[in-house]
């Protein structure tokens, strides 16, 4: 299974049925919303007389408003109760809420399509914590990025279809918008009966008792969040991507016709360039990651995100073409400039939200995985009110134009980087790693999943060049702690990145015994605390390129905490940069872009775990023995 494309998991019941039941959801509430607005724009005076601008921006605070007053609830249900069953009983009540707009809309009753939009929001906001919580429970942990980058490819494009659907169907003559209201209802009834095809998802805490009280639940949702300081930041970094496309996206209407001067198609058309751009991101994360969590990637999205957004600045143009057409548009050679810089911060856009999504799904207990990710929607409605306060801020009391306030989200978007990476290091290194892995080497892995996703554990391989943590910790989907000697982790300059990644130094009993001495202190106190820590018990990197014999400080590790031992070895890093084989100044450009490969073996119990049987182990992983 691991081997295969993320696209597999589409004729898959386990899916399939879901997939098709969230992208019609999203397409449904983007034509009822667009159809909406359209229809507020150039019928406000027949539906009620108020100034377009206050609809528009009262239908929006009303589709976002059941996010703050029932996720928490809803989060509870998620947790409690079987959650296909649930599935199904949403997406009757989607049928139910378009057959209240069919009637909203005979009867052109401004207050009743209001209640419909409001009751839209609620329906996303009682599948949200679902949509992302059945995932973990019906996919596998080499799948979990696949997974969610199949969601968000396909809420990105049903929110660009119901974009572009909802005000073509609403600009058709008829006596009403029977159209859209047609439309609305088939999209319903589609998705209710795929949601029959999905299968059981059972309840992940039956015995939750439901707290009714809003406000005290929204709290303790938010202290769920603060358990694990990774899910937190994960969170919040989901929250600012939400800022920052909104911060864009809202503005791509305005930025068509007032900077560029084109039509409605041109609008189209640019927003169709962000979503087939994250699309694009959201699919190739799978890859980039080899079909795990992979977050050295959000870095990567953060700085594109932050230099595309950059050059949209400066490549709009100083004075607008007026009745500028997309062939027109693409026949101006500059504007290219324009579409790339959509595109890719789309595509960068997919590198920095699919690993927080998936990050957030495999290190939140399963217990409350769904209130968390309630707490996270509350996060995101609160960013994006946030975001429509900013921009009005700077377009209005500011006097920013369009490209202006473009500018300005990419440079806040760095600061809110920086800032983020400082606080969870975890980040930064991935992304070190992650760039040492695919430039430097072209790495193999097999036996991953013996590498359990949880609880302590103590990693054993042989030691061949300086880069060997690297590799490991860029392998393995868990922080790992590494035990260096302390002579290295004292350098200079790289002394910050040790700490960072929590390194434990390491010193000889006879030489520096008091190093010694803390060093066993720290592995029993990380192993105490459930997180896996590496060791190489040769002691020091081959000088030959053969495994040394290990020696019986691991033995002294597991007298103190018996756990469990993963063997591992690295093979094909002899004669690599930086190992020992060739000296610094000698390296060889042939020895750049090596294919190594790390051999994982099975788990080794604590009451076996001696340092022969440990060295036995990774040998015969190194010779190729299964």
């Amino acid at each position: 299974m691991s081997g295969q494309s993320q696209f597999t998991l589409f004729r898959q019941r386990r899916f399939g049925p879901f997939f098709l039941v969230q992208a019609l959801g999203a397409l449904n509430d983007n034509i009822f919303k667009n159809a909406l607005a359209a229809l507020l724009v150039f019928k406000a005076s027949s539906l009620a007389g108020m100034n377009t601008d206050q609809l528009v921006n009262f239908s929006a605070l009303i589709f976002i408003l059941p996010y703050f007053l029932f996720s928490a609830l809803v989060g509870q249900f998620a947790d409690k109760f079987e959650k296909s069953a649930q599935i199904r009983r949403i997406k009757g009540f989607e049928v139910g809420i378009m057959a209240l707009a069919t009637l909203g809309f005979w009867l052109d009753s401004l207050p009743l399509l209001f209640s419909v939009l409001f009751l839209l929001g609620l329906q996303s906001t009682l599948f949200g914590p679902i949509k992302y919580g059945i995932l973990p429970q019906v996919l596998h942990r080499h799948e979990l990025v696949g997974g969610n980058a199949l969601v968000e490819m396909g809420t990105f494009v049903a929110i660009l279809a119901g974009t572009i659907a909802g005000p073509l169907l609403a600009g058709i003559e008829a006596p009403w918008p029977v159209w859209v209201s047609g439309a609305a209802l088939v999209v319903a009834v589609i998705g209710w009966l795929a949601s029959r095809r999905i299968p059981a998802a059972a309840a992940v805490d039956p015995e939750l008792p439901i707290n009714w009280n809003p406000v005290t639940e929204t709290v303790r949702n938010l202290r769920f969040l603060n358990e694990n300081r990774t899910v937190l930041n994960s969170v919040l970094g989901i929250s600012w991507f939400w800022f920052f496309g909104a911060t864009i996206l809202v503005q791509v209407p305005s930025y068509s016709q007032n900077v560029l001067g084109g039509d409605a198609r041109l609008m189209s058309f640019l927003l169709g360039l962000f979503i087939v751009g994250i699309s694009a991101g959201s699919l190739l994360c799978e890859k980039l990651s080899r079909r795990d969590v992979e977050i050295g990637l959000v870095p990567l999205g953060s700085i594109g995100l932050t230099v595309f957004a950059l050059d949209l600045y400066f490549a709009s143009p100083a004075a607008p073409t007026p009745g500028l057409s997309v062939t027109g548009f693409l026949g101006q050679a500059a504007n290219w400039r324009i579409v790339l810089d959509l595109l890719m911060i789309g595509v960068f856009g997919g590198f920095y939200i699919v690993p927080l999504y998936a990050l957030v799904q495999a290190r939140s207990k399963a217990s409350h995985r769904s209130r968390v990710i309630a707490g996270n929607n509350i996060l995101n409605a609160l960013f994006m009110v946030v975001s429509a306060l900013f921009a009005i801020l700077m377009l209005g009391v500011a006097d920013f134009s369009i490209p202006e306030l473009f500018m300005a989200t990419a440079i806040l978007n760095a600061v809110v980087a920086l800032y983020i990476y400082t606080l969870v290091p975890e980040f930064l290194l991935r992304f070190l790693t992650w760039v040492l892995i695919h430039t430097l080497y072209r790495v193999k892995v097999d036996g991953l999943d013996h590498v359990p996703g949880e609880g302590a554990v103590l990693l054993a391989a042989n030691h061949v060049s300086f880069v060997d943590p690297m590799i490991i910790g860029g392998t393995v989907q868990r922080p790992v702690r590494f035990v260096m000697y302390h002579g290295i982790y004292k350098t200079p300059v790289l002394r910050w990145l040790f700490d960072a990644g929590k390194a434990i130094p390491i010193g000889s009993a006879k030489t520096h015994p008091d190093v010694l001495a803390q060093a066993f202190e720290r592995i029993d106190a990380e192993l105490a605390e459930g997180e896996p820590v590496g060791i190489f018990p040769e002691g020091g990197i081959t000088a030959d390129g053969e495994i040394q014999p290990f020696r019986s400080g691991i033995e002294t590790i597991l007298e103190r905490r018996p756990v469990t031992v993963v063997p591992m070895a690295l093979c094909g890093l002899w004669g690599s940069l930086f190992s020992r084989s060739d000296p610094l100044l000698k390296r060889r450009p042939r020895k750049l872009w090596k294919t190594v490969e790390l051999r994982i073996g099975e788990p080794i119990p604590p009451e076996e775990a001696t340092a022969a049987r440990i060295e036995a182990a990774v040998r015969a992983l190194h010779r190729g023995d299964r």
